[in-house]
């Protein structure tokens, strides 16, 4: 694959559940205990993890596609509550190889953001505990758009306020919907295989690339 065309001019928006943090075990554990204390019925670990990517209440319709929408409002405010609380017990990690990656593709020039369906203040504070944080110059969480992946807004927005172009910019994600979101938008994409989607998902959604290391990244600009 030679993707220097893509890369050569800078623009990178990844994913971060899945793509970045390895956050499935934060993810799987909080819903669930949401669904226990609320009381509503079990959903398995692959149900929760086939929900990853989606903003906080579409998991919810997901894995409960007849629940009301009062139901859904406290599903989410009650997960955030877990979740914040199983941080200091359930510390999210970088993914092999990322914060490495990250930092040479920032000396190299290129311009690294984050596009991703947990809300701003929750990229600020994992981005920042990861040690990635200096590497990336824009962040956008769902609470910053009206419409979220696989609708291209995310990106188009980072376009508009990083002042690039459609043709300049890849997307690397690990779900079929970031994949979706940046062909949707005009960019290339990348799809990554140790995340919560398959490589069969990625082909499927129409990847321009496929990588199963971060350092891929590296490798194929070289």
């Amino acid at each position: 694959m030679n993707c220097e065309e893509v890369l050569s001019k800078g623009l990178i928006i990844f994913d971060f559940d899945g793509t970045l943090g390895d956050t499935r075990r934060n993810i799987v554990t909080t819903m669930q205990m949401t669904i226990a204390e609320l009381h509503i019925p079990n959903r398995s670990e692959e149900e929760c993890a086939a929900t990853i990517g989606l903003p906080l209440a579409e998991c919810f319709k997901t894995l409960f596609p007849d629940i009301q929408d009062e139901l859904v409002f406290r599903c989410a405010e009650t997960y955030r509550r877990i979740f914040n609380e199983n941080l200091k017990t359930i510390q999210p990690q970088a993914f092999p190889g990322v914060v490495k990656t990250l930092s040479i593709l920032h000396q190299k020039g290129f311009t690294l953001t984050i596009a991703s369906s947990r809300s701003h203040n929750s990229l600020t504070e994992l981005t920042r505990n990861m040690g990635i944080a200096n590497y990336i110059s824009y962040l956008l969480g769902a609470d910053d758009v009206k419409e979220a992946k696989p609708k291209p807004e995310p990106v188009l927005k980072t376009l508009a306020d990083m002042h690039y172009d459609a043709g300049e910019t890849l997307v690397v994600g690990d779900m079929a919907v970031d994949i979706q979101m940046g062909a949707n938008a005009g960019t290339k994409t990348c799809g990554v295989t140790w995340g919560n989607g398959t490589r069969k998902e990625l082909e499927n959604a129409g990847a321009t690339f496929i990588i199963d290391r971060f350092e891929d990244l590296i490798e194929i600009y070289k």
